[in-house]
């Protein structure tokens, strides 16, 4: 069963039967009573409610539900939270990391779906919950693509953009292949996340002033990144791509595009506005899931992730890449062109400089510039470092010594990623 009641609804009261019998008797109704309370929102719906109420995400919600409803399914679907303790936490607990072998950041979200159940929930706050033990998180160095790897990829994107704008022809998916490759141009030209980038409005872009406004970003903040000038013309076409949608829109009477924090109540007219209509709008419409009402969404992130896996496959880069990838190589290479953490720390929206320092140690690592000793081993058997075409045959075979070399075969100059990070 998905969902357990919180508690079953109690049968009339006897004031409500006796004001029965007394109407029998006097001919003459008493004033309508409710015979008993509302019945309880379920466990989910309750929890929704809740998770709603303190202003969660939409993801956060998801993720909740889904694992209070693989916690009560793995106690067998009869038992109601409220029956459990910390007995069975911990043993749920457990399975996730020895049976399903769960990373870390799993582990410790689906305990802090328990958490909120049991305290915003059910109310129950005991000692047990405080003992339960949090999953240390392992600290990785992000991946990061070299420029190189940046400039095939988004070339890959665009040359399979033009393939599928000839051989499809204006389709939808065509304009939705095309919009992926700008839309992952602008991710690492500003950095923005990935969601950031897809739910883009008009009035957030401007290009006067080359910048644009990031809002409700993660954490509920607003920030400004810059708009890089290579794609102006391509965003100036983009937007007249989704004027054209806007304006179907409105001739046809649809519904308009989706405002948080009751904006649409507030403002009547803005859901139809051209100014809150999305830079990257989807093909079709969609229903939202909380309110079930009809709007144009914007373009769908998984387009842009399937999207940008093909080109990482086609341009033969080795690495893991994600979406995600082209925000770490952003920083990377800002602080490689010797702009200052505290910039990149504003363009990012870290709230703590501490995050962006992951960057440096990317560009501090001392494996980057320091020269293995191998090399002066291998060079130092190489006189005067002539190409080994130019030797003699018996040479090479007489058994030179080992010698350090009179004067070094190549220098050890630092790196522009040394520089970059002595000067930040």
């Amino acid at each position: 069963m998905d969902t357990v009641r919180m508690y079953s609804s109690p049968a009339r009261t006897q004031v409500d039967e006796q004001d029965e019998r007394s109407e029998g008797q006097s001919g003459r109704r008493s004033p309508t009573i409710a015979s008993a309370p509302p019945a309880a929102p379920r466990l989910l719906d309750a929890l929704r409610e809740r998770l709603r109420y303190m202003h969660y995400s939409l993801r956060t919600e998801e993720a909740y539900v889904c694992w209070v409803r693989g916690f009560v399914r793995w106690a067998g679907g009869q038992r109601h939270p409220r029956e459990m303790g910390a007995t069975e936490v911990q043993a749920f607990l457990s399975m996730l990391a020895n049976e399903r072998h769960v990373a870390a950041a799993t582990h410790r979200q689906a305990l802090s779906a328990l958490l909120f159940l049991y305290r915003e929930v059910l109310g129950i706050d005991m000692p047990w919950l405080q003992q339960l033990g949090r999953p240390v998180p392992h600290k990785r160095i992000p991946v990061v693509l070299t420029h190189v790897e940046v400039q095939a990829l988004l070339a890959r994107m665009s040359e399979n953009n033009r393939s599928n704008t000839k051989g499809a022809g204006a389709g939808a998916g065509t304009r939705a292949s095309s919009e992926t490759g700008l839309l992952a141009q602008l991710l690492y030209g500003t950095g923005m996340r990935l969601l950031e980038g897809v739910r883009l409005r008009v009035k957030d872009v401007d290009l006067v002033r080359q910048v644009i406004v990031v809002r409700d970003g993660k954490g509920g903040k607003d920030r400004v990144v810059m708009l890089p000038r290579a794609l102006e013309a391509p965003l100036r076409a983009q937007l007249q791509h989704a004027h054209r949608v806007w304006q179907e829109d409105r001739d046809r009477g649809r519904a308009g595009v989706y405002l948080p924090h009751a904006l649409a109540a507030k403002y009547r007219r803005a859901a139809e506005s051209w100014s809150w209509f999305w830079v990257f709008p989807a093909a079709t419409l969609s229903s939202d899931p909380r309110s079930d009402a009809t709007h144009r969404h914007h373009l769908h992130e998984k387009r842009l992730q399937r999207d940008l896996h093909a080109a990482v496959r086609a341009a033969g880069i080795a690495k893991p890449a994600t979406v995600h990838t082209l925000r770490h190589s952003f920083a990377t290479h800002l602080l490689q062109a010797g702009t200052d953490i505290r910039t990149v720390q504003q363009l990012l929206g870290h709230a703590d400089v501490s995050t962006t320092m992951i960057y440096t140690h990317v560009l501090k690592s001392a494996a980057a510039g320091t020269a293995s000793p191998l090399d002066a081993l291998m060079m130092s058997t190489m006189p005067a470092c002539a190409p080994v075409d130019e030797r003699d045959d018996d040479d090479l075979g007489s058994g030179i010594e080992a010698r350090e070399p009179a004067f070094p075969c190549y220098r050890a100059t630092p790196s522009s990623t040394a520089r970059a990070t002595s000067a930040s």
